[in-house]
């Protein structure tokens, strides 16, 4: 009697057990299957990584390849413009370097095997010519269907002596002109520096009674397309 009790609480529990195993049996498959996917994974990330340093070395490669020229023709350029300015033999190098996959670039400025900070150069006039020179680059190469190619310039001759800055338009002048650039020049200096290089000429001349007002002192907007434009300030009027 009591096996035939047993009999049935047997088949039970073995058809609960075999449940299990096929479960268990489907879970192992389904790991199975993961573990296959992630060392897939794993062996694609590693040849990623095997291949990255090559990539990174090439990039870096095309990168100088890319802007060397660029750099090449902007120190050539920048270098000519120290040096018909200041008229001195200095020679503007630049130092390339790929930072976190990106080219940086710093200018210095060299005199007789020697380096020159460019910031204190010339009392602060080497930083003057290069910083014009470097935005009308810069200015040359945005899209022009986006960007107007217009640029002012501040009192950008702050910190040139006066018989330096006829030379500084000039060269500003024939910049803008060759590159398609229009430059408003704005400057303390003397009109006498700067009238013969400028298309247009524009004196803001201080008024006791009617306030500030902007006179036109030279216009050859007629002759030729403006590509230069000043403007300068004025003694107050005696009146």
């Amino acid at each position: 009697m009591d096996d035939a009790v047993e009999l049935p609480a047997l088949a039970a529990e073995r058809r609960e057990l075999e449940r299990r195993l096929d479960r268990l049996s489907g879970e192992a498959a389904a790991r199975v299957r993961e573990y296959g996917s992630a060392r897939a994974a794993l062996a694609k990330v590693e040849a990623f990584l095997a291949l990255a340093p090559q990539v990174s070395t090439r990039l870096e490669e095309l990168t100088r390849e890319l802007f060397g020229e660029v750099l090449d023709e902007i120190e050539t350029d920048l270098t000519h413009a120290v040096r018909e300015i200041l008229g001195q033999n200095r020679t503007v190098v630049s130092r390339r370097e790929v930072k976190n996959n990106r080219l940086c670039i710093e200018f210095e400025m060299e005199q007789d095997g020697e380096t020159e900070d460019i910031l204190v150069g010339q009392g602060g006039s080497v930083c003057n010519i290069l910083s014009v020179g470097l935005r009308l680059v810069a200015l040359s190469q945005l899209d022009p269907a986006r960007h107007r190619p217009f640029l002012v310039l501040d009192e950008q001759d702050c910190w040139l002596r006066p018989d330096l800055v006829p030379g500084f338009v000039r060269l500003i002048a024939a910049i803008a002109d060759r590159l398609g650039i229009q430059v408003l020049y704005i400057s303390h200096h003397p009109v006498d520096l700067f009238a013969l290089e400028a298309q247009k000429v524009f004196a803001l001349r201080p008024s006791r009674d009617g306030g500030p007002r902007l006179e036109i002192l030279i216009d050859r907007a007629a002759v030729a397309l403006p590509c230069l434009e000043t403007a300068g300030t004025a003694q107050p009027d005696d009146a």
